[in-house]
């Protein structure tokens, strides 16, 4: 594994995510014996400081959710740590872990099947107080209310079910519930890109406006860039497992440094068509390769048109600042930069 080079954690740092591996065994014959591993993460590093959105994108399959699962340890982690607020979530033992998860909630993708249809979304809401035994159950009934408005819904709708409510409401519904808890931190697990494109802005600027009320702290994960440009404070680019690009949103947008990042920001569609053509579009070549037997050296390099044949073919690129926290994994870059 290569080098990893990114500042440790400061006093602004919330998360600390530093060599994250996580692999998942695949099991065959009689006797189920592993015989391969998906490498989902491969040496992940970065931090997410105190009331920022960290927005992560990249290709289906990259690693992402998996990154935001393993953060808050809904699936075991394979090596590396995750310090959050300075404690090593993976050290912590279940009475601490527990205690843990108040401060950590997630906001799934799909917000009809995050639901149990057979219970009124009011008791939903309410299911992490209960387990967590937090006030009355009157008091209980009180914080339910002031969430559904906290997320513009009416009283009422608490003894309604899921099936009555639309896609946006159902997702509004879902983040009342991580709010449930009075969280630091939440991973937004693609929560918009099931929607339309007018309820996902509805969906955003609630977002927006709960941080700035709330001072809660975001790992927002997505495919749609433009989303991520309207809504995260710094950008984490990965690809098949590993992190190619970090940096402020508006160094991602407007001087992109790595070959991966450039073509997908190439795909963003330009509204105007005066400016459409002023922008090259860069087509990669071929598949992205199985995160069962990744490619030597750069990960990126087979579709990579400018990669080095017995450098990037060979020696993996080190993740390393090149100034104002521009973090990037390029042997160009480095070419170029060193």
């Amino acid at each position: 594994m290569a080098d990893v080079k990114v500042t440790q954690e400061t006093g602004d740092d919330l998360v600390v995510v530093k060599d994250l591996v996580k692999y998942f065994p695949i099991r065959s014959g009689l006797l189920q014996r592993v015989t391969a591993q998906v490498k989902a993460i491969d040496g992940v590093s970065f931090t997410i400081k105190r009331g920022e959105t960290l927005g992560l994108v990249g290709e289906s399959g990259c690693g992402k959710t998996t990154v935001g699962r393993t953060l808050l340890r809904l699936i075991p982690h394979t090596e590396g740590s995750v310090l959050f607020d300075g404690r090593d979530i993976f050290q912590l033992g279940g009475r601490d872990m527990k205690d843990l998860r108040r401060e950590m909630q997630i906001v799934f993708q799909d917000p009809f099947s995050s639901l149990d249809p057979r219970m009124p979304i009011g008791e939903s809401i309410m299911e992490g107080l209960v387990v967590h035994r937090i006030g009355t159950a009157q008091e209980r009934w009180e914080r339910v209310i002031s969430l559904l408005r906290l997320v513009n819904m009416e009283d009422f709708h608490a003894k309604r079910y899921p099936h009555e409510f639309s896609g946006g409401q159902r997702q509004r519904i879902g983040i009342a519930r991580a709010l449930a808890l009075d969280p630091k931190f939440i991973v937004a697990d693609e929560p918009v890109s099931a929607l339309d494109v007018s309820v996902q802005a509805q969906v955003l600027n609630i977002l927006m406006d709960l941080q700035e009320q709330l001072g809660l702290t975001y790992l927002f994960i997505a495919h749609n860039l433009s989303v991520v440009e309207h809504i995260s404070t710094r950008v984490a680019v990965m690809y098949l497992g590993k992190m190619a690009e970090l940096a402020s949103r508006d160094a991602i947008f407007e001087n992109p440094m790595h070959p991966y990042t450039q073509a997908l920001l190439s795909a963003i569609p330009i509204a105007d068509p005066r400016k459409a053509g002023s922008r090259a579009r860069i087509i990669l070549e071929g598949d992205v390769p199985s995160p069962i037997n990744p490619p030597p050296g750069c990960h990126f390099h087979p579709r990579c048109r400018y990669a080095m044949k017995g450098l990037c073919d060979k020696e993996e690129p080190v993740f390393k600042d090149y100034g104002d926290g521009h973090f990037v994994a390029c042997w160009l870059v480095e070419k170029e930069n060193g």
